[in-house]
């Protein structure tokens, strides 16, 4: 039988080329996953830290130069002060809360005649500069004023009498209760009321006098004296005596212990009691 004879359904076309089974079989996943030949060639990258690691690691250990820990230091310091010092106002303003509307006044009519005082003295002061400056005889008024100062630090050491407007303080210490440290306020208070001589029962009081308790009273640079206790103090009278008798001051403090208390103006005050005059052993002028 010839090859005419075939039937047209089973004849073979000789244009048809069969492709391989595998070709066909691969050609359906690789078309379906078109990024996956590309993910298998790039690498793999390590993952990075995230934003907040980074601020953690940015932040922490803290890096402190020198000079931000000085400056740490200073505002410590700074405001450890300021708490102290307020700390302190308050203190005082709670003190002064409780008083009466005259105590007050008193307290401010003291503050102002303590500053009257200062700018007298000052103004004393700048005149002595001009007399020397202006003076024709300069020698002869420098002398002048060597011997008035040297009678008014004889007062203040005690070597030479003084008399002069003031008040006397009494003090009648019946049972006993009287001790060092509230003779001792009292003195400092009439210091700072601007007292210029002090005695008590026959005792001068000088910048270097200390006071003790002993048996039966209390001992004024080691001389015993006893109740009652007599201050003579040359001052200002309206500046001694309100000093003396803010609240919380001297005079209340001792009407606690149950001490008998008055206090005398006068025109004259005489304080005669005199401590030797000292020479140092050690110490001398550095003037040529």
């Amino acid at each position: 039988m010839s090859s005419n004879d075939e039937t047209p359904g089973t004849r073979e076309n000789p244009l048809r080329e069969e492709l391989p089974d595998e070709v066909s079989a691969k050609a359906p996943e690789k078309a379906s996953e078109p990024g996956a030949e590309r993910a298998e060639q790039e690498p793999s990258r390590p993952a990075g830290p995230t934003g907040r690691q980074r601020l953690v690691m940015g932040l922490w250990p803290p890096r402190v130069s020198r000079a931000q820990l000085i400056v740490a230091l200073l505002l410590f310091g700074l405001g450890f002060g300021l708490a102290v010092q307020v700390a302190s106002n308050s203190d005082s303003d709670g003190a002064l809360r409780g008083a009466r509307q005259e105590d007050l006044v008193r307290i401010l009519d003291e503050l102002d005649d303590r500053t009257q005082r200062l700018e007298e003295e000052k103004q004393g002061l700048e005149d002595q500069r001009t007399e020397l400056e202006n003076s024709s005889d300069q020698a002869e008024e420098a002398r002048k004023q060597t011997v008035e100062k040297e009678k008014q630090l004889g007062i203040l050491a005690g070597t030479v009498a003084a008399q002069g407007p003031g008040i006397t303080l009494t003090i009648d210490d019946g049972k006993g209760a009287v001790e060092a440290d509230m003779l001792l306020d009292a003195v400092q208070e009439l210091r700072a009321a601007g007292a210029e001589a002090i005695q008590v029962n026959g005792v001068r009081i000088v910048a270097g006098t200390y006071l003790t308790d002993v048996s039966g009273g209390v001992a004024v640079d080691g001389n015993k004296i006893s109740s009652p206790y007599r201050f003579k103090v040359i001052g200002k009278p309206q500046d001694l005596e309100p000093a003396l008798n803010i609240p919380g001051g001297v005079v209340q403090t001792l009407e606690k212990e149950q001490a008998t208390v008055t206090v005398d103006r006068s025109d004259k005050i005489v304080v005669d009691a005199l401590r030797p005059a000292e020479r140092p052993d050690y110490a001398q002028s550095s003037s040529q």
